[in-house]
């Protein structure tokens, strides 16, 4: 081996180490959708008006912005395993308290703190990931963390539907429902090794050397991990090629979440005047889960054949075309709105996991953790100001609306992935997180 992890096999190390990094994303997915469930029943109950609901429903989201702003930086300060167990933590006893709030602040205040738990986890559980697995399964297997996403958001719908039957409380139940996910997850991450990369980023080469023995056998050494680039500081991912890389992964991240959280938050809402799910709100939210989670197979498939670009690109163009049609034919039937916006769940589901890939590819061991941190606290601001306000152009312009607003943002991503869009398929993190132009990826064999 040339390069003992990015040329290395993929191993049952490997395996349990994804699935463990899941748990975060399908704690992400559970939690922000349980609350679009729960709505049903807790408006009434706490009096929410339309300003109450969207303050509840955008409080996840600027916790996440402020997690991953945060906890991206001292991820990369204090190593991942350590954060990899204390975010969970926070997030299993913020839900739980959640079962007992008496007034919307006291919901928004708990949601904002879940939020936080969920934005540390993306740069903490991505970065840790990324950072032992072989380059030609990096795609597929980084990817696979936002498909669990959507597996997060239908377990909640099938969780919500059943939870439906305690009653006039039952969203009290929902609410602390992550709680039980959580824990298992816990459970599950503990003993994983700290990331080698990153130790040998702080020069403790000793420690990293353990680490390779104890995943890839008493052959593994250290010099066969290629060398970072040169030491980079946070302040440097806001300069030269490492901004531009910002910028694109930002704004094409908050493209995809916008709509993303749209129809997850307020899916019963959209459905119930598109004329579709008014009768079994439960059953619509769990189709919905579904399809977005069907779209991640050939998806998750492509990523690491036709490359990240081009994946991007034609998806970008149908989600943009879907949202049209059900804008500019708001009155059209049912059956033929439900088509476009299922044709939107199943396309986003193939592409918005790279969301995850692109931010661990595109910077070095240093900053990852911090660089993944900003682009997710960037696509935050634009998904919780659009999902304040999206009830209140719900109840004003009604659904085409909302359906020119979704529009748009999709335009402006696909505009932005032309421009700025970088191909990191089949190259080593060495060189795709180099601060120098972009080369030509392997296109099969071992990586290079």
């Amino acid at each position: 081996m040339s390069h003992v992890i990015d040329d290395g096999p993929l191993t049952a190390f490997h395996k349990r180490l994804t699935v463990f990094s899941a748990g975060g994303p399908f704690l992400d997915g559970f939690a922000l959708t349980i609350i679009g469930i729960a709505f049903v029943s807790m408006k009434s109950q706490l009096s929410l008006d339309s300003v109450s609901v969207g303050l509840v429903g955008a409080a996840a989201l600027i916790g996440i912005f402020v997690g991953g702003l945060v906890f991206g930086y001292v991820t990369d300060r204090v190593g991942r395993k350590v954060m990899y167990i204390a975010d969970l933590s926070v997030l299993v006893v913020v839900s739980i308290a959640s079962a007992f709030v008496t007034d919307a602040w006291q919901l928004v205040i708990l949601r904002f703190l879940l939020g936080v738990a969920i934005g540390a986890d993306y740069p903490i559980a991505s970065s840790l990931l990324a950072e032992f697995i072989p380059s030609r399964y990096r795609g597929r297997l980084l990817g696979s963390l936002f498909v669990v996403w959507a597996a997060g958001a239908a377990a909640a719908a099938a969780v919500g539907w059943v939870l439906s039957t305690l009653g006039p409380d039952a969203w009290r139940f929902m609410l602390a429902s992550p709680a039980v996910f959580g824990i298992i997850t816990l459970l599950m991450r503990a003993g994983t090794p700290e990331s080698p990369r990153w130790l040998l980023s702080k020069g403790r080469e000793a420690e990293a050397l353990e680490v390779c023995r104890q995943v890839w056998g008493p052959q593994a050494d250290t010099s066969l991990i290629p060398a970072e680039p040169p030491a980079t500081s946070y302040s440097e991912l806001f300069r030269g090629i490492y901004l531009r890389r910002v910028i694109f992964v930002g704004m094409f991240f908050t493209a995809h979440v916008i709509p993303l959280f749209a129809v997850y938050t307020f899916g019963p809402d959209i459905l119930a005047q598109m004329g579709v799910g008014e009768h079994n709100v439960y059953v619509a939210e769990l189709v919905i889960s579904v399809l977005f989670l069907v779209g991640g197979v050939p998806g998750l498939l492509l990523v690491d054949k036709i490359g990240r670009k081009p994946l991007l690109l034609w998806t970008f163009a149908v989600m943009s075309a879907a949202f049209v049609v059900m804008a500019t034919n708001p009155q059209a039937p049912a059956v033929v709105l439900f088509a476009m916006l299922a044709l939107y769940e199943i396309t986003s589901g193939a592409c918005n996991f790279i969301e995850i890939i692109y931010p661990n590819e595109l910077f070095p061991t240093a900053v990852r953790a911090s660089a993944t941190g900003t682009v997710v606290a960037i696509s935050r601001i634009g998904s919780a100001i659009s999902t304040f306000v999206l009830p209140l152009v719900l109840t004003g312009t009604g659904l085409g609306g909302v359906m020119w607003l979704l529009a748009v943002v999709n335009v402006i991503g696909l505009v932005v992935t032309v421009l700025l869009g970088e191909e990191t398929r089949g190259r080593a993190l060495s060189d795709t997180s180099a601060a120098g132009p972009s080369r030509t990826p392997v296109t099969g064999g071992v990586d290079a």
